[in-house]
């Protein structure tokens, strides 16, 4: 297999200390030679793999020198990409990394196309699919457990036991062909309907075990979307400002300040929500407050966990009774606001209409039932705690997907077995699930899926 060498900034885009222009390729070295220039004058082409060197970076062409640089020389198959790779660390303006990368550029590199560097990581057999894209899960990681789980997925934890399935069942595609083939072989055992009932019975157990993970793995890898609503002036934005320890929204005793929905990620207890903070949900002839309240509704209907906030110190009203209306059948919390204020509200009816729900009570003035609220968050998804180092989480909606399908298949093939379905009818929903699985880590998979996966990446990743 054979590639071009490409470049790109590897860094994000603004003022720093230092900035990286990476190279791939089996040109990467003799580019670097041609524009590089040590104190000693010794060729980077002799030198050792897995070292740094100072020096000046030069333009060919004018003899000017564009930079002053660390170069880190590695030489495949030891490198991320197992081609040879060079790193040119530089100051981190954007005038002096662009400058470096235009001079890496005209001596023959091409700019790399988003995720190339993993793509090639994996079509050069270093990674597999499921690990490339752990690599992207741990860019994108807003907590330590989600940055853990996606860790562990690098490494390969989920690639093995995927590895270890398909394995199972190619033992028992090779025995039933065996028997198909060869059925004068005496020594070869027959594979009967219990064999194969305790074979895939096994291998659906795992692929459950994983499924049963992958509620909470989405939730550590995208996040929760959380929406927090109530009548204007109950403490929504309050709320908000008390999860995230910042005052990101503005607070004042008067209805209506919120006008528009307010996005915020925040951490609580290892994890992700995409919290959104609405604007109160009430009739208004206000124009601007009357479409946030609409934008309120239409994020309501996609929510995964719904914060709906009261107000102890006011009257239950109609339109509180309209919210709990609105979000029955959803993962909600209520929040009783304002305890430290006379008690105005009828806490039996709430009681009464928040039965399946969690019910926790704050002052988010005196900053009270905060703790409370965020057990109840964290226990609502995850019972227990989350140990990345003891299970192997499931993540990825496409992994997730394929799971399902191979949980179809191999479900399939037992009952087929159960009904004392012929063997070799059998083993077509037995190669189904095989290759479900081997789509997880890109053992059977389309070059248009890899294209579409890697050009979600971030460019020098």
């Amino acid at each position: 297999m054979e590639f071009d060498t490409i470049a790109a900034i590897s860094t994000p885009m603004g003022e720093g200390a230092i900035a990286i222009v990476r190279l791939s390729g089996d040109q990467a070295l003799p580019i670097a030679d041609r524009v590089f220039k040590s104190p000693g004058g010794r060729p980077l082409l002799e030198a050792a793999s897995h070292t740094i060197h100072y020096g000046h970076l030069i333009d060919p062409k004018t003899e000017q020198t564009v930079e002053e640089v660390m170069i880190t020389v590695m030489k495949g198959p030891r490198t991320f990409t197992r081609e040879d790779v060079i790193e040119i660390n530089c100051h981190g303006g954007l005038a002096s990394v662009n400058r470096v990368l235009q001079l890496v550029l005209n001596q023959g590199a091409r700019l790399a196309e988003p995720g190339e560097f993993t793509k090639r990581a994996f079509l050069n057999g270093r990674i597999d699919l499921s690990q490339a894209e752990a690599v992207m899960d741990f860019i994108r990681a807003k907590t330590d457990k989600a940055m853990n789980v996606a860790l562990n997925q690098m490494e390969g934890r989920l690639s093995k036991l995927i590895k270890k399935l398909r394995q199972e069942i190619l033992e028992v595609l090779a025995h039933i062909e065996v028997n198909i083939d060869y059925p004068e072989y005496d020594d070869v055992e027959e594979m009967t309907h219990q064999m194969l009932l305790e074979k895939a019975a096994y291998v659906r157990e795992e692929i459950e075990k994983l499924l049963r993970t992958s509620q909470q793995g989405k939730i550590l890898r995208e996040g929760l979307s959380t929406v927090i609503i109530g009548r204007p002036n109950v403490g929504k934005s309050s709320l908000l400002n008390a999860l995230v320890q910042e005052n990101k929204a503005i607070v004042t005793d008067i209805p209506g300040t919120t006008r528009d929905v307010i996005e915020e990620y925040v951490n609580v207890r290892g994890v992700p929500l995409r919290l959104v903070d609405t604007a109160g949900i009430r009739e208004t002839e206000d124009i601007v407050e009357r479409i946030g309240v609409e934008r309120s509704r239409q994020v309501l209907k996609e929510a995964d966990l719904i914060l709906l906030v009261l107000n102890y110190s006011d009257a239950f009203t109609r339109e509180d009774e309209q919210l709990f209306e609105a979000v029955k059948g959803m993962d909600v919390i209520v929040i009783v606001n304002k305890t430290d204020l006379p008690q105005k509200l009828d806490m039996e009816r709430v009681r009464q209409l928040s039965q399946n729900m969690r019910l926790v009570t704050t002052s988010l003035l005196k900053e009270e039932g905060i703790d409370e609220l965020e057990e109840a968050i964290a226990s609502l998804f995850f019972s227990g705690s989350i140990e990345a180092g003891d299970m192997t989480y499931v993540s990825n909606s496409r992994h997730i997907a394929l799971l399902n399908q191979a949980f179809t298949a191999i479900s399939e093939a037992i009952e087929n077995t159960k009904a004392g379905t012929p063997i070799d009818i059998v083993q077509i929903d037995l190669t189904r699930t095989w290759e479900f699985l081997g789509e997880i880590i890109g053992e059977s998979v389309q070059e248009s899926l890899i294209d579409q996966l890697f050009s979600q990446f971030c460019l020098g990743k």
